[in-house]
């Protein structure tokens, strides 16, 4: 930020100091007695001789008296700050202050009316013409200069604020594509219902990523559109992020060594520092460490939302991206990254923000091929889902949460959407299924067409029941023991 510390205060003084030192002591004239006032004879009218000399000339006045000046300044200060409080504080000070020097050295007081500050011969506010009109014509001009000024002034500083804005902008212009493609949510697939997009920017949830949030900027072509899009697919590997190609001359550099274990570094490193503080506030936006030897980029830290908190860790080998955290809008870290290739390869996320790693994905070459969750974060996996070629293929569930899977779900395609085929439960606690059901699609709706049941638990099914349009039409029961049901 810009930073700025008025001089008003010290102006002041100096300017006071100074007139109370050298302005000049007003001439008074002195006129002299006459023999009247020693008790001589009074003078005769008709001897010019006896007549007394003539009285001196009124005294001509040099200029202001330092008291004069001080009780001018002040005004004039207070008028000029009101004046130039139309732009701001900067305008305020700056009006002050020259409305301060101006009463000063002239005795007048700007827009201060006839009583307001020292009047020369003719009465005309120390302008010999004594045309009021000029001077206030002259004081008029003089506050449009300074208004002028003022102006251009707040011009600079509004120039200064969008560059560092702009430069802000292109720091951030990829970050929502790659936020974007990092996004995750959704809720689990159930019978006859698979699992629904979760809404724009909404914390991940088990089974369908949450769409991301929408980017900054909109892409320029259908082409770069479709590009953002597939990247904003969560199940699709998403790209390593690019680090901006920034010149090197806005960075502040030095030379450090890190500590052994600072970074989780086995030996202490020998760095080159590069710090970018766009906007001067003391906070970097964006740290680079470079190794001083080979001059590669080993780490980057960010402040990815400009309030002055890093809050993106990144780590390289040989300049490339390996390793990303990323914290959340509390300051702690919330998603653990790792790139191969130049793609994702699997993140970790802390959704609840308690500390602990909740999510898990996993993906190969340029597809997601599994995640995990622990819904209730007691440390144990509850819900696992497989991918292949981008879609789901199966899942598996601890719906009681006593540490056992007992709800294997199989899905399929149909005109290009995932469905619900199968599900296998594990009804009776046995650590394996003993329920079986089948769904199929029906005017565009899953619904069950099959149940079998093993109810003792040998591995033979004892019940089949078959269902039409969702409805029991046949029950068949291969164990006598077991009618009825």
């Amino acid at each position: 930020m810009l930073r700025r510390v008025s001089a008003l205060p010290w102006l002041l003084v100096v300017v006071l100091v100074a007139c109370a030192t050298s302005s000049p002591a007003p001439k008074t004239g002195g006129a002299q007695s006459t023999s009247s006032s020693q008790g001589g004879p009074a003078p005769d009218p008709a001897d010019p001789t006896t007549q007394p000399p003539p009285a001196p000339a009124p005294p001509v006045s040099s200029g202001p008296s330092a008291g004069q000046r001080v009780a001018s300044a002040i005004n004039g200060a207070m008028i000029g700050a009101m004046v130039g409080s139309l732009g701001g504080p900067i305008g305020a000070a700056a009006g002050a202050g020259a409305m301060l020097v101006y009463a000063a050295i002239t005795g007048d007081v700007p827009l201060g009316g006839g009583g307001g500050g020292h009047r020369g011969v003719g009465g005309g506010g120390g302008y010999p013409s004594g045309n009021e009109s000029d001077r206030e014509r002259d004081i008029d001009q003089q506050i449009q200069d300074e208004t002028q000024r003022q102006a251009s002034l707040e011009s600079d500083i509004q120039q200064e604020l969008k560059r560092q804005e702009d430069l802000m902008k292109q720091i951030d212009q990829t970050d929502a594509a790659r936020q974007a493609a990092a996004q995750s949510g959704g809720t689990p697939g159930t019978p006859g219902t698979p699992g629904t997009p979760g809404k724009p920017g909404q914390p991940a949830k088990p089974g369908q990523p949450a769409q991301p949030a929408q980017a900054a900027a909109p892409a320029p072509d259908k082409a770069d559109a479709a590009d953002l899009a597939k990247q904003a697919d969560p199940r699709v590997a998403a790209l390593a992020p690019k680090d901006r190609d920034l010149p090197l001359s806005i960075f502040d550099e030095q030379r450090v060594t890190i500590p052994k274990g600072t970074w989780g570094n086995d030996r202490k490193l020998d760095v080159i520092k590069r710090s970018l503080d766009a906007d001067r506030d003391g906070k970097p936006e964006e740290i680079r460490y470079y190794d001083a030897a080979s001059g590669a980029l080993i780490r980057k830290e960010e402040d990815r939302n400009y309030d002055g908190v890093i809050d993106a860790w990144s780590s390289y080998d040989h300049g490339v991206l390996v390793q990303r955290t990323l914290a959340g809008a509390n300051g702690k870290p919330d998603t653990w990254e790792t790139y191969k290739n130049g793609r994702l390869a699997s993140r970790e996320v802390d959704r609840d923000g308690d500390g602990v790693k909740d999510a898990f994905y996993r993906y190969e070459g340029d597809s997601l091929v599994e995640e995990r969750y622990d819904s209730n974060d007691d440390g144990k996996i509850d819900l696992v889902i497989h991918y292949k070629d981008r879609h789901r293929v199966s899942s598996e569930e601890d719906r009681d949460h006593d540490g056992r899977m007992d709800t294997w779900t199989t899905f399929g395609l149909a005109n290009g959407k995932e469905v619900v085929t199968r599900i296998e439960l594990d009804k009776k606690g046995r650590g394996k299924p003993d329920t079986f059901e089948t769904y199929v699609q029906d005017n565009g709706k899953t619904v069950l067409a099959k149940r079998e049941e093993d109810v003792n638990g040998d591995g033979v099914i004892d019940v089949t029941s078959t269902y039409q349009d969702g409805k029991l039409v046949r029950r068949e029961v291969n164990d006598p023991s077991l009618v009825p049901l």
